[in-house]
């Protein structure tokens, strides 16, 4: 297979964004990231665990490390200082795409605190400075879909801050998000603000919905149940396209697409399987459609590359029959509501442990590198 003919380019020619879900300071320095790109990536987010990950592995970030210990920064400080460098220079990097994109692609997406999750305001505060911070125009600010959130979402994008907004399961909160979108880029388009700079994705939760309705299935123990196994997830997400189809096709957004304003396209995380039964391409090569996003970690997308089966759209016209599917699934029993509502709340705790790993990591790592002196303040 030629290098024009790789799955990764065969998602591109079906209007699939290929973004890295990873990043680490000795990717940047390597050329590591500069080679995805060349290979068809054309985005990249980001998360306090890869943070913590990248942190542990290597001495990429000593020298600032030490610079920050010798210079007395507080902990909380220096993952600020640490993040934003990292996730500036990604930016750099992806500039290019960005411009040949015309502003849609070459993105590259830092989370708030997510202890913030619950607090609107100080969720909107931590947006404007991490925008203000780094201060490239090819950023996103990751915000999650909890109810305090959905405000802060329309706030900052009513202000000219792209957002990727990030733990979304269920199409009932979906469609929350994308009323919020609107309400922003409504709000942007009053205050007399350009609208085709700001850019926006929803990310919406795959493979852990599989991972938490396969068991409840698994338990049943049934022929039925057993056959409904692994169709939850991509069922879901292909409804959320439904979902998103209506909203563009709306009177609200083409009043904005008419001045400018560019869609919040479907992104679709958690792409990595969980399951080893399932085929490891199978959250990429099932969710293809036009207009969307795929953000894959590098073994997932190294696997998309190797052996991907990219049959052009696996989306459209998908939506009676995963409407059917889901509904068998509710027959048996199980409430994919109350599945995904406790996937949001788990979700959130992996979001605020992962915070606390990289605090921790950060704070071992100034000590390490800290002199007799350092240390012992």
């Amino acid at each position: 297979m030629t290098s024009s003919t790789t799955p990764l380019h065969a998602l591109r020619d079906a209007g699939v964004a290929v973004w890295l879900d990873d990043l680490s300071r000795q990717r940047i320095a390597s050329g590591g990231l500069a080679d995805l790109v060349a290979r068809g990536v054309v985005g990249v987010t980001t998360n306090p665990t890869i943070f913590a990950s990248a942190l542990a592995t290597g001495d990429a970030y000593d020298e600032q490390l030490r610079t920050l210990a010798a210079d007395g920064v507080a902990v909380e400080e220096a993952v600020t200082r640490i993040t934003t460098d990292d996730v500036r220079d990604a930016c750099d990097v992806l500039r290019p795409v960005h411009e040949a994109t015309g502003g849609v692609d070459g993105r590259v997406s830092i989370e708030v605190d997510p202890r913030l999750a619950r607090d609107t305001a100080a969720t909107i505060a931590s947006a404007q400075t991490l925008w203000s911070q780094i201060g490239r125009p090819n950023l996103y600010i990751k915000i999650p879909a909890t109810v305090e959130g959905l405000p802060a979402i329309t706030a900052a994008l009513a202000q000219g801050i792209s957002v990727n907004v990030t733990l979304i399961f269920s199409l009932q909160r979906y469609r929350a998000v994308l009323d919020a979108f609107v309400d922003g880029l409504e709000q942007a388009h009053a205050a007399g603000i350009d609208l085709a700079p700001i850019g926006s994705v929803a990310s919406f939760f795959v493979s852990r919905v599989d991972a938490a309705i396969d068991p409840r299935l698994d338990a049943l123990g049934s022929d039925e149940a057993a056959a409904l196994r692994g169709t939850a997830a991509i069922a879901n997400a292909r409804l959320a396209w439904g979902v998103y189809q209506d909203v563009v096709a709306g009177e609200r957004w083409q009043a904005l697409a008419a001045a400018g304003a560019r869609p919040q396209r479907p992104l679709w995380a958690s792409t990595g399987v969980k399951d080893p039964a399932y085929p490891d391409t199978r959250y990429v090569d099932d969710l293809v459609v036009a207009g969307t996003v795929n953000t894959m970690p590098e073994k997932t997308l190294d696997a998309v590359a190797d052996h991907g089966d990219v049959r052009g759209d696996t989306v459209t016209g998908t939506q009676d029959a995963s409407a059917a599917l889901l509904d068998r699934i509710e027959a048996l029993g199980i409430s994919v509501d109350e599945v995904t509502e406790q996937l949001e709340v788990e979700g959130l705790q992996k979001f605020e442990a992962s915070w606390a790993e990289l605090l921790g990591t950060v704070e071992a790592g100034l000590a390490r590198v800290a002199g007799p002196a350092e240390a012992g303040r």
